[in-house]
């Protein structure tokens, strides 16, 4: 066999370049891996994922595409019926920590986002506990759990997990005060934890950490409002926290920028008013699912957007396959992952 040696191949025009068929093999003295098939059949990043919930709790798993609009479709199932759990995902693995079944859990567990079928155990947590501050927090490397309800009272403990392995979580830092029930945004960087209940009420304190790192968590700023059931999701540049109970339910929409420091802005509203939803989002869009609206005084099934580096009004997206509340979101391409 011959070598050729090409710099530039062209066709006589100069135009183009050549067309390849069969079967082409190649050495270099470098690393290369060219991927298989075409784009459409390869698929890609932008699945959002919708877990657990009440009532039950019910262990079902549905998804949705999130550049699309539509109902969620059937994904498989949990370990076991949970709801008020904690999420953490990387661009391949969703990881589903802790909540109530009806007891309180210290159970992991995980799926491959791309694929469609039932949760796997992971490990578990240092200590069974529900109402984490919840959304997906995390970035390729490494997965955060923070806040919570174990009895009798909130924690201030944040723990972790390396989302590519499987075992139990390690001890990371605490929050700057014990909280549950809050919201999560993150950058490739940093993880930023918002709102919840405290102790003795509702809190507007925003706290943030560095990913890569262990230690306790800093002041960030201040939500817009004291609440607790507002979820949060975002880009890598952009947080964003929707609905929640102050006690009455809202319909608003905070933002903020992840990589400074400062309290949040007004966004817009939801489509409804309600508390204990679920968020995931792409870099582009954001998405709220399900939770406990005030009109009627019932569980909601409607998925709302929001596009997330404009501020405005949700839009209806579709809805999950049922009227829950408290599920738990994650996605494929949240702004954790860049």
């Amino acid at each position: 066999m011959s070598d050729i040696k090409v710099n530039n191949i062209q066709s006589l025009s100069g135009t183009n370049g050549p067309e390849i068929s069969g079967t082409v093999e190649m050495n270099s003295t470098g690393a290369m891996s060219l991927p298989r098939g075409d784009t459409a059949y390869r698929g890609g990043r932008g699945r959002g994922i919708f877990a657990g919930g009440f009532p039950g709790p019910t262990n079902a798993i549905q998804y949705v595409t999130i550049a699309t609009l539509g109902n969620a479709s059937d994904f498989g199932d949990l370990t076991s019926a949970s709801r008020n759990v904690a999420t953490a995902a990387s661009s391949t693995r969703g990881i589903f920590a802790g909540g109530q079944t009806p007891g309180n859990s210290n159970v992991i567990q995980y799926i491959e986002i791309q694929s469609t079928g039932n949760a796997f155990d992971f490990g578990d947590l240092s200590i069974a506990k529900r109402n984490f501050m919840i959304g997906c927090c995390a970035n390729n490397t490494r997965g955060l759990f923070a806040g919570g309800s174990p009895v009798p009272a909130e924690t201030d403990k944040i723990e972790y997990v390396t989302m590519a392995s499987k075992g139990n979580s390690s001890h990371f830092g605490v929050l700057t005060v014990p909280v549950r029930n809050g919201g999560t945004a993150a950058s490739p960087t940093r993880a930023v934890f918002a709102s919840g209940t405290g102790t003795p009420s509702f809190t507007n304190l925003i706290d943030y950490v560095t990913i890569a790192t262990l230690g306790d968590a800093q002041d960030f700023g201040d939500a817009t409002t004291s609440a607790e059931g507002k979820p949060g999701c975002g880009s890598s540049t952009r947080g964003i926290f929707g609905g929640g109970a102050a006690p009455g339910f809202l319909d608003t929409i905070d933002y903020i920028t992840i990589a400074t420091l400062g309290d949040a802005i007004d966004f817009g509203n939801l489509t409804q008013s309600r508390s204990g939803l679920a968020a995931c989002s792409s870099s582009l869009r954001g998405l709220f699912a399900g939770g406990t609206r005030t009109a009627p005084a019932t569980n909601s099934n409607v998925i709302d957007y929001v596009t997330i580096a404009t501020t405005g009004d949700a839009s209806d997206f579709g809805d999950l396959s049922a009227e829950i509340t408290v599920p738990t979101g994650l996605s494929d391409s949240h702004g954790g992952l860049g």
